[in-house]
């Protein structure tokens, strides 16, 4: 008789089982949509009983700005600059502003809601926030570099051929000059401002080396000055502490406004590939020399340095960190990590973006992923939503 009930009881259990887990998808189905107001498709229903996804990806977004297209984060809506000029969408995808204007070779850099627009080896600048052009200026020499600070600040290093082989000019919000560096030795590479519109920090290449020297905007003389003999500083960034944050083929470095300078992480040995700077931390990817695309990925903090390492052999296409994760696309998908290179959340089999060519972390919880003709918005699971 054992033998008989035996196969009653489980049939009756699995039953139960089968009739629980019905009840919960119904229920969830239920909830979600009175939540949302969204009805949900049945391939998507059944994914929250799978494994566990690591993003949720929402509509496409067109952006109409020409080729060469850059992106940059505002905050809460998404900036583009490309060969046919400028345009700013929300977080559910529609136009708040657009500016048309060519440029050859477009570059975009953004703070804190702030963007500027130029074109490297042209004369067009755009300064913006996520509704309007605050600012507007055609150089009269070439453009190298421009940047912009949180009050809008920004400053525009050009070339010229003349007696002064460099110049930065800095503007206020409104695009007015209020401040100019004329360098007769030496090429400016950039110029960034403090975030309190008293200093400007101005990197140059000489024949001796880099050179990064410090302007207080109250002062036509120049300030305090951090050499780097016959080595080259690729960028820098003002920190909030007033602290200027460079970054050479194989060392991170701080300076303080009296030009002395500190190691903050030397990775000699290891050829840098890219790099991250204005998010929560920093991060830098690290090729192996010689051994394809075997290296690893490397979180530094300011204050404490090294956080963690991660190797990786994937080619790692782009590379963007936000206030608190990392977002890597690599040639076979897309990946999160928090600072110290954890996966957010787990995900073995990472998340695939075809034709996918730029990264860009936005605020704390997502990144807007773009190819050659449209854009996505990715956010991370279990997140409020950018």
């Amino acid at each position: 008789m054992t033998g008989d009930e035996n196969p009653k009881k489980k049939n009756r259990r699995l039953l139960g089982v089968v009739f629980s887990l019905l009840s919960l998808i119904v229920l969830t189905y239920i909830a979600i949509t009175l939540i949302t107001g969204r009805g949900l498709s049945l391939s998507q229903l059944t994914s929250l009983f799978r494994a566990r996804i690591p993003v949720e990806t929402v509509d496409e977004l067109h952006f109409n700005v020409g080729r060469n297209r850059v992106f940059a984060d505002l905050g809460g809506s998404f900036a583009a600059a490309g060969t046919l000029g400028i345009q700013v969408l929300n977080a559910g995808g529609v136009e708040t502003l657009r500016e048309p204007f060519r440029m050859s070779s477009p570059a975009i850099m953004s703070t804190e809601g702030r963007a500027v627009a130029f074109d490297v080896g042209g004369t067009s600048v755009r300064v913006f926030n996520g509704l309007q052009i605050t600012a507007s200026l055609e150089t009269g020499a070439a453009i190298v570099a421009a940047s912009v600070n949180r009050n809008g600040w920004f400053s525009v290093c050009t070339q010229d051929g003349g007696a002064y082989r460099s110049v930065v000019v800095v503007h206020d919000h409104r695009g007015r000059n209020v401040y100019r560096v004329s360098l007769a030795s030496g090429y400016v590479l950039s110029a960034v401002l403090s975030s309190d519109n008293r200093s400007l920090a101005v990197l140059s290449l000489t024949d001796d080396g880099s050179r990064i020297t410090f302007y207080d905007l109250s002062s036509e003389s120049a300030g305090n000055e951090f050499y780097f003999p016959d080595r080259l500083i690729l960028d820098m960034r003002y920190l909030p502490g007033g602290e200027v944050l460079a970054v050479s083929p194989d060392s991170l470095i701080l300076i303080d406004r009296n030009g002395a300078g500190t190691e903050l992480y030397d990775f000699s040995g290891r050829r840098l590939s890219g790099y991250a700077l204005d998010g929560g931390f920093i991060v830098l990817y690290l090729l192996d020399y010689g051994i394809g695309h075997h290296g690893r990925l490397v979180t530094v903090d300011v204050s404490s340095g090294l956080l963690s390492e991660l190797p990786t052999d994937k080619e790692i296409v782009s590379l963007s960190s936000g206030r608190d994760f990392l977002a890597v696309l690599r040639s076979d998908g897309l990946s999160f990590y928090d600072a110290d290179l954890n996966e957010i959340p787990p995900d073995p089999e990472g998340l695939s973006i075809a034709g996918a060519t730029r990264v860009v972390a936005l605020g704390r919880n997502a990144a807007l992923v773009a190819g050659d003709h449209s854009a996505v918005v990715i956010s991370i699971e279990g997140s409020a939503g950018y």
